[in-house]
């Protein structure tokens, strides 16, 4: 459907090094730029957005670390203050004024800090399944896990136990999590795939930590619940039914914002836009044309 659309692609200079960013499509209406998830990901499992390029641009990078951006060894460089001077970087080098900010899992935690502390000048703000507590994820996780088959919480545990994060049962084990928690179709799409495929290993393992059971990293006491109430800008919350965000988090988050409102997703988990295309993309165009319309 976007295939006739025209892009282009080049690097911007961010703290740390260069990323890599692509920019589809264009028109008169406000951009929308995409914020993938991780931390450590790749922009690829987002691509289904391109479909919003039609009278806009679309905008994805991979953030530094991951996929065609630069990839230093610097630990010291994954943290969340950092990142948000990389999202300064990008929207400068871009020359990007009033837009749409798009923000999916760790993208999505990294867009609201960015507008509680930078207060951007945006058209709208999309926070697709999020958190705003990392405290209280881990209680939801520990939760969720409890409804996979005990066999399988058991290679969990047991593995967790003993650090054993790269052996075959652990990974089997987490494939079921997976497929419960973050994206329910089989086989996964080509976009995810090449998301774990080009992801920065390291940078998840220094914010998170081995693994969504054990967080150990800078993030693990990050908690921006209390704050909510201080975005004014038209927020658009998007949460999936069966997601690991769970749909009570994000409507406990929707409920500190004054102008937003909730999407849920019966029948998707972390990916709505592979899960549930075609209402995910009628949600997100009539959200923007409303958030226009207002500005």
């Amino acid at each position: 459907m976007t295939q006739h659309l025209l892009s282009h692609e080049g690097t911007i200079e961010v703290p740390g090094g260069q990323v890599w960013y692509k920019a589809v499509g264009g028109g008169p209406l406000p951009p929308l730029l995409v914020v993938h998830g991780g931390p450590g990901f790749t922009h690829n499992y987002l691509t289904p957005l391109e479909e919003l390029a039609e009278n806009r641009q679309v905008i994805f990078w991979d953030q530094l670390g991951c996929g065609r951006s630069e990839c230093p060894t610097d630990p010291g460089l994954w943290t969340m203050e950092r990142s948000l001077s990389e999202v300064d970087a990008v929207r400068e080098g871009l020359q990007l004024d009033r837009h749409h900010l798009f923000g999916n899992s760790w993208g999505g935690m990294l867009v609201q800090q960015y507008v509680l502390d930078r207060r951007p000048d945006l058209v709208s703000l999309i926070v697709s399944n999020s958190l705003a507590s990392m405290p209280l994820m881990e209680k939801e996780t520990a939760r969720l896990k409890l409804a996979l088959p005990q066999s399988v919480q058991e290679t969990i545990d047991h593995h967790e136990r003993n650090g054993y994060y790269s052996c075959p049962e652990y990974q089997g084990a987490m494939a079921i999590w997976f497929q419960h928690y973050i994206c329910r179709l089989q086989p996964w799409p080509r976009g995810l795939e090449e998301c774990f495929a080009g992801q920065g290993a390291e940078i998840y393992r220094t914010m998170v930590g081995p693994s969504d059971f054990n967080v150990t990293g800078n993030l693990k006491e990050w908690d921006i619940l209390g704050r909510l109430h201080e975005i004014s800008v038209p927020t658009l919350f998007v949460a999936g039914r069966y997601d690991e965000c769970t749909p009570e988090h994000m409507r406990l988050m929707q409920e500190q914002v004054s102008s937003s409102e909730l999407a849920l997703f019966e029948s998707s988990a972390h990916m709505p836009f592979y899960e549930e295309p075609s209402a995910f993309m009628t949600t997100m165009k009539d959200f923007m044309a409303r958030a226009e319309g207002a500005a």
